[in-house]
């Protein structure tokens, strides 16, 4: 994992208490943290994270099994997102926004700006597809995530977490059948899924910030590839680095659980 300054270790304890479920601590380490530190964007992006990881878990989204069984997801329900928190969490991507182009006009190459623009899609992508079910205007912003993050690793290539975004769009895209890959290909999205789990793994493997959701999406692609094996490996890592996460939990038992 990279070494972090203080102010940014303080930000990564608060995406620990997020992957462990604790959202109201993270909300608060946000917060603490955004007071400290007014213009660094990565305070806003990363409070949205958490708005949006409370409600992936309120609507029990994040399981497994509707991303194993393609039939599954497209059948799923729709509950209805907390209106709420959907204005919390576009206020916080906004905001975000709003500091990198400010960060950024100080400051070109500023890397905690280019990543908290990087993630500020990928969150907003994550919420259209997964609560909104707007399944295309996500494919759009996951493109512009993935953009991003290719320019801000041309000058920070060991920002690890920024990985993430290319590995997403390689590998979920890689999942649709051959001729919608085709057509994919020439809007300039990117599916090779390959390519794909390689960089999924650089940020599971030496990310800072998104290491554990980069090891559940790959013990999902191994659920996938019918490699329970090393889905329960990641997922037993987890589950000791994060007790209280139910998720976790309650995917190894079921991952051990079925021949």
């Amino acid at each position: 994992m990279l070494s972090l300054s203080l102010s940014a270790a303080d930000l990564a304890v608060g995406y620990r208490s997020m992957y462990d479920l604790d959202f109201a601590s993270a909300h608060q380490k946000f917060a603490a943290w955004k007071q400290a530190n007014p213009d660094d964007p990565m305070g806003p992006v990363s409070n949205a994270a958490a708005y949006l990881f409370s409600e992936l878990e309120r609507l029990h989204i994040l399981d497994s099994e509707l991303f194993v069984n393609d039939d599954k997801y497209f059948q799923r329900e729709h509950p209805a997102p907390d209106p709420a928190l959907k204005r919390a969490f576009g206020d916080e991507i906004w905001s975000g926004r709003q500091s990198v182009e400010r960060a950024l006009a100080r400051s070109p190459l500023d890397r905690n700006a280019l990543l908290a623009r990087v993630l500020s899609y990928g969150l907003e992508a994550d919420y259209m597809a997964l609560i909104e079910h707007r399944d295309l205007a996500a494919l759009r912003t996951v493109k512009t995530g993935r953009v991003l993050a290719l320019q801000l690793l041309k000058t920070h290539p060991d920002c690890y977490d920024a990985y993430i975004a290319i590995g997403l769009e390689n590998y979920l895209l890689s999942q649709k059948p051959a001729p919608v890959r085709w057509v994919l290909s020439w809007t300039g999205a990117q599916t090779n899924k390959d390519e794909g789990i390689a960089k999924l793994r650089l940020t599971a493997e030496k990310g800072s910030l998104l290491q554990p959701y980069a090891r559940m999406l790959l013990a999902v692609a191994a659920l996938r590839d019918n490699d329970r094996a090393s889905a329960a490996r990641i997922l037993e890592g987890l589950v000791r680095e994060f007790p209280h996460n139910r998720l976790y939990a309650s995917e190894l038992v079921r991952v051990k659980g079925t021949k």
